[in-house]
C-alpha cells in the first residue's frame, strides 16, 4: 500500500542516514592501542560522571552512561586534535585516550572557552592549565600547551605515588587524575577520590570518558542508539 511504502521508504533512507554518521565516527579518533607507563585506563574503576556534571547537557542520567554521551557529544571536536593528541602521548608515553578524555572534560575540547580562558579567566587551554599555580605557555590548542599539561598531570601521578605507596597501579593513575584537578592534598584516600573535585567526579567522569575512547571501534557495522557506549 501506498502508505506502507512511504514508511518503508522513510525507513531505509533512515537507515542510510545513519550509516553515514556510524562510519564518519569511523574516521574518529581510536585510542585501541595505549601507554601503559602510568597503569592502564582500561583497568580503572570508575562510577562515571556525577548529575551535576551531566545537567551540562541537560541529561537526565548520571554515571558511566553520562560520561559516554558527553565525551561522544565531544568527538568531532576532539578529532581536530587527534594527530596533536598522539604525539604528545608518544613524547610523554601516556595513553592518549587520557589526554583526550581530560580535553573533553576540562573544555568540552575547546567548546567552552573564551580566547582560550575558561574557569572565569583562571584556566587557560584544551586541558584547562591554572594561572595560579603554572607559568602559562604555549596558546590555548598548541603542542607546547598540551605538553605542559600533561606533563602536569604526569607530576600529580607521581605526587601520588609518592603519597599513596601502597595503592596498586590503576589506583594510583586515578588519584593522579583527582590530583590534576585540585592537587594531591585533595585526595585524601581512594575511597574520597573525588571528594574534593569539582562536581565531585573528576577522576571517575575523565577515567569513563577515556575508557569510551579506547573501547570506540569500527569494526561493529550494526547500527543502533546503544552502538557507541
Amino acid at each position: 500500500m501506498p502508505g506502507n511504502g512511504r514508511r518503508l521508504l522513510w525507513s531505509i533512507n533512515n537507515s542510510r542516514q545513519q550509516l553515514a554518521i556510524f562510519l564518519s565516527l569511523c574516521t574518529l579518533m581510536t585510542f585501541h592501542v595505549g601507554y601503559t607507563t602510568y597503569g592502564d585506563i582500561t583497568q580503572v574503576e570508575t562510577t562515571g560522571a556525577s548529575q551535576q556534571t551531566a545537567n551540562q547537557d541537560k541529561l537526565n542520567y548520571s554515571g558511566v552512561a553520562a560520561s559516554h554521551t558527553l565525551v561522544q557529544t565531544d568527538l568531532q571536536r576532539l578529532n581536530q586534535y587527534k594527530s596533536l593528541i598522539e604525539d604528545v602521548a608518544r613524547a610523554k608515553q601516556i595513553d592518549p585516550a587520557l589526554i583526550g578524555a581530560i580535553m573533553s572534560r576540562a573544555s568540552r575540547a575547546g567548546n567552552t572557552l573564551d580566547n582560550g580562558w575558561g574557569d572565569h579567566d583562571n584556566a587557560y587551554g584544551l586541558m584547562q592549565v591554572h594561572k595560579t599555580y603554572h607559568s602559562i605557555t604555549g596558546t590555548w590548542n598548541s603542542r607546547e600547551h598540551v605538553m605542559q599539561a600533561t606533563q602536569i598531570l604526569i607530576d600529580m601521578i607521581n605526587a601520588i605515588k609518592q603519597k599513596f605507596p601502597s595503592w596498586e597501579r590503576e589506583q594510583q593513575l586515578k588519584g593522579g587524575i583527582s590530583a590534576y584537578n585540585m592537587g594531591p592534598g585533595s585526595v585524601l584516600s581512594y575511597e574520597e577520590v573525588d571528594s574534593l573535585t569539582t562536581g565531585k567526579d573528576y577522576s571517575n567522569d575523565v577515567v569513563a570518558r577515556a575508557q569510551w575512547l579506547k573501547d570506540l571501534s569500527c569494526h561493529d557495522s550494526s547500527i543502533s542508539s546503544e552502538s557507541s557506549d
